[in-house]
């Protein structure tokens, strides 16, 4: 639903940059110039104005969202909050979500036992949504007992500190379904992906009898060739891992590419979930060019990371998935014009939350990165629901 909101007063904020650092025993380097046993995140703290004992906290499987609009925004109308990158700071071709929600916790404890905050706020804006309740739900009732490689993971032996509410704005349900939803199901050869492709899946051929608007039975045929080429890679991924541990280098990895990741049907047949996007258009522009760009999503990855992040199969951070064990308040915002996101994916994962301390606002008008004319009126409303939100649940004054 869309509601009206008091807008908040705007004041000044500072930005504070500084590390997250702790030592860890690895077996093998993904982040390149990482120092010895150290694991590093880098993180900036936005201190509102007034002091306080509540902190929002911000992260991304891509970079730092300290300088995300959103999150300096809501510092605008004095929050405090940190935006916080992940051990992968330099990309995402490497990142297992496992290692991803132990940084998290790493933040939050350095929030808590040195910066001194009583109450944390876990905030995720589009990708960071599905980390930020898979983490709340490993904190209250953890499942996860190895990595999606099937590898011992930290998580068993760190009591994840909980938090004490998560906000979602333009969240997609998980990473793994958004890309599997992008795949290009005409590609049928992952090393030449230009021969042969299937003709009647590739939604940017002229020559393709099938265009929008599509019909019931090509969507039927075109998601399930998706799905087919996401577990013909996790397959890849899995044979990989198999032949380095049969040759006794357990711990090796092997990178590839992976061509064709933003052809959504939706992206061009505005009928299919719809909303107010723009058609034709992506949130990267458009979809055509964006599908074998550099810039696009999940273009390099491992073996490991693909079976962590990006594997239908196998990967184990979904909000959907994550929502029944998460009991503290949760806020989800839709963008009413989302050219990223499917507008079933926030859906699915209110109405999976078990508890009734839950609201979903819709932002009418609203893309994906609030980027364009006229966007700055929606995310100055995100911000103030965000803002009101805190204030109803008595985190802040």
């Amino acid at each position: 639903m869309a509601e009206s909101v008091t807008q908040v007063p705007r004041g000044k904020y500072t930005r504070t940059p500084y590390l997250i650092v702790s030592e860890e025993k690895t077996v093998r380097k993904d982040v390149y110039g990482s120092i010895g046993e150290n694991i590093v995140r880098q993180a900036q703290l936005l201190r509102g104005s007034q002091p306080s004992d509540t902190v929002i906290v911000a992260t991304h499987p891509i970079g730092s969202p300290g300088y995300l609009p959103l999150f300096s925004e809501l510092a605008r109308t004095g929050l405090h909050v940190i935006g916080a990158a992940n051990r992968y700071s330099v990309g995402d071709f490497a990142l297992q979500m496992e290692n991803m929600l132990l940084d998290l916790h790493a933040c939050i404890d350095d929030v808590r036992n040195r910066l001194g905050y009583q109450h944390v706020i876990l905030a995720g804006w589009s990708g960071g949504g599905s980390p930020m309740m898979g983490y709340q739900a490993e904190a209250e009732s953890p499942i996860i007992a190895k990595t999606a490689a099937g590898e011992d993971t930290l998580l068993t032996e760190t009591t994840l500190a909980k938090a004490d509410g998560v906000v979602l704005l333009a969240a997609p349900r998980s990473r793994h379904r958004l890309l599997t939803d992008f795949l290009d199901a005409s590609i049928t050869n992952e090393l030449e992906p230009e021969c042969g492709r299937r003709t009647e899946f590739d939604l940017y051929d002229p020559a393709n009898p099938n265009q929008p608007p599509y019909s019931p039975d090509f969507l039927a045929e075109y998601r399930a060739a998706q799905r087919e080429r996401s577990h013909r890679i996790t397959a890849f991924a899995q044979s990989k891992l198999a032949e380095f541990r049969a040759a006794g280098r357990p711990h090796a990895e092997h990178g590839f590419v992976v061509p064709g990741t933003m052809a959504d049907p939706r992206w061009l047949d505005p009928s299919i979930e719809p909303n107010g996007r723009q058609p034709g258009w992506s949130y990267l522009g458009d979809p055509c060019t964006a599908n074998n760009s550099p810039g696009a999503l999940m273009r390099f990855t491992t073996t490991r990371s693909w079976l962590s992040q990006w594997s239908l199969q196998t990967a184990q951070v979904d909000a959907g998935d994550a929502a029944p064990r998460v009991t503290v308040p949760v806020l989800i915002l839709v963008n009413g014009c989302d050219d990223a996101v499917p507008t079933s994916h926030p859906h699915q994962v209110f109405d999976a939350i078990s508890h009734p301390d839950k609201e979903l606002v819709e932002l009418p008008g609203a893309n994906h990165y609030f980027s364009g004319a006229g966007q700055k009126t929606h995310l100055t409303r995100a911000a103030d629901l965000v803002h009101h939100w805190v204030v109803r649940h008595q985190f802040v004054n």
